[in-house]
């Protein structure tokens, strides 16, 4: 197991390599130029969209719904239990990157958006379908047809094998684990290793409840995602401002040195020694920020291609809002936690660096703070993988084309890989979903880059028609 896990962490560090990095973020950075920073003067107007429905529009699902189905998908366990890996690995000045690569992101995600509207296609039974792949058969012309599949391959993997199974289902159990037999007292023997009874029954909970919810389908999923979704991120972005506030003293101490540690200016981090610093840095920071809010992924736009909608712009925007959420708020709000309590110098990895931070900054007592955060994974964690669960389906109609029936088939699969999920080590399973999302970045930001003209073109006219009065 130690080889497996040593050559897959190899392959994360080949795929999340500096090249990756800079493709993603200079995506980024050029769909700004093309757009006209967009992500800044126009985020008032996105928010705003995000709440009200547009009259008369063609899709399966509210905006909102289809927004909420994305959030469900990247507001998980990238957010808790990805930060606080993340600040291990590269220190606290990995949030500071993080946070860049969302400010960029925003634009990326706001052209995918509107591309997954622009070039999506209604099916027979009269249900869209929409997203990379799509917009890369359409928008780039056939001949890169090829460039859609293998997108939609890696989807695919991605969504059954790494971050919208194995780390979710993980994440919930490590933290039910962590709450209620953090020694591992109870356990049984389930093919020659201990699995402790915790990790069995919230397993099998989460398993049952997954089951219940992605047979339904598109409408079920999203229906759930309204009700959950805005709650928790509701709930928790107040339990991270209950912590930050009550510690405001250490605030500019904590954020002090994440811009240290962001450009390697740690003390006797020097020359050659400083630069390795910033990049472990910028690495796990980029790495787990695109994990979090999934901008140049290419997942988000298979949800917007599904929303009640006429304005591909108009979608564009409410799509670029959930990069907002996710990282600039949720993620800040968790790294500056974590930051401030010190927890990511201790020994401790994953989630329990995050509990051990809620521990420190929760006026409650630790229990109950540990309570207050495994619930609040618990929900978000459960949420990505029904969100995943659609992204991934999407990608296997593509692929299988019109008339499949391998929907329900797959359904099941889907659900079993949840179900042994919890009894896989956490270092392989981020590893392998790192793998993977850098995987389907790849003929997405190709695709990005060669539809940049499609994005600016678009954005102008409706800002033309938006000054003219329009648009509704």
């Amino acid at each position: 197991m130690e080889a497996f896990n040593s050559m897959i962490k190899e392959i994360d560090n080949y795929v999340w390599g500096i090249p990756l990095i800079v493709l993603i973020l200079g995506c980024g950075i050029w769909m700004s130029i093309r757009t006209g920073f967009l992500q800044v003067h126009k985020l008032g107007r996105a928010l705003c969209y995000m709440v009200r429905d547009e009259e008369n529009g063609s899709g399966d699902v509210s905006s909102f719904a289809a927004l909420c189905t994305a959030l469900s998908a990247t507001v998980g366990t990238g957010n808790i239990v990805g930060v606080a890996t993340a600040i291990a690995a590269g220190g606290p000045g990995a949030l500071f990157w993080m946070e860049v690569a969302a400010f960029f992101g925003m634009a990326t995600k706001y052209a995918e958006g509107l591309l997954a509207v622009k070039y999506r296609t209604q099916m027979k039974d009269g249900s869209f379908l929409g997203g990379p792949f799509y917009y890369i058969e359409h928008g780039l012309g056939n001949s890169w047809k090829w460039l859609g599949k293998l997108f939609a391959v890696f989807g695919l993997l991605a969504g059954f094998m790494g971050i919208g199974t194995i780390t979710q289902i993980n994440g919930i159990t490590s933290a039910a684990n962590y709450f209620f037999d953090p020694d591992a007292v109870h356990t049984v023997n389930i093919a020659g290793r201990d699995i402790t009874l915790t990790t069995l029954i919230a397993g099998l909970i989460i398993t049952l409840f997954v089951a219940l919810i992605v047979i339904g389908g598109i409408k079920r999923i999203a229906t759930v995602s309204e009700c959950i979704v805005p709650v928790m991120i509701v709930v928790y972005v107040g339990c991270c401002l209950l912590m930050i506030f009550g510690h405001i003293t250490e605030v500019p101490a904590a954020a002090m040195t994440v811009l240290k540690g962001a450009f390697g200016l740690r003390p006797l981090a020097g020359g050659a020694a400083g630069f390795a610093v910033m990049r472990a840095s910028l690495q796990s920071g980029v790495a787990r920020g695109i994990f979090s809010n999934e901008a140049g992924l290419g997942s988000a736009p298979i949800a917007a291609a599904a929303a009640r909608t006429r304005e591909p712009v108009r979608q564009g925007l409410v799509t670029m809002t959930g990069t907002f959420i996710d990282t600039i708020v949720v993620c800040t709000m968790t790294g500056l936690s974590i930051v401030m309590s010190g927890s990511y110098e201790k020994d401790l990895q994953g989630v329990e660096i995050t509990t051990d931070a809620f521990r420190y900054g929760l006026p409650f007592p630790e229990q109950v703070s540990s309570l207050v955060l495994m619930l609040c994974l618990a929900f978000f964690a459960f949420t990505t993988i029904l969100g995943w669960n659609y992204y991934s389906e999407r990608c296997l109609a593509y692929l299988a084309g019109p008339g499949h029936n391998l929907t329900t088939l797959y359904r099941w699969l889907y659900v079993a890989a949840v179900a042994v999920g919890p009894y896989l080590t956490v270092e392989a399973v981020w590893n392998l979903a790192d793998i993977f999302n850098g995987l389907m970045a790849l003929p997405n930001i190709i695709a990005l880059f060669g539809l940049s003209g499609v994005v600016a073109t678009e954005t102008k006219e409706y800002l033309q028609r938006l000054k003219n009065g329009d648009v509704n």
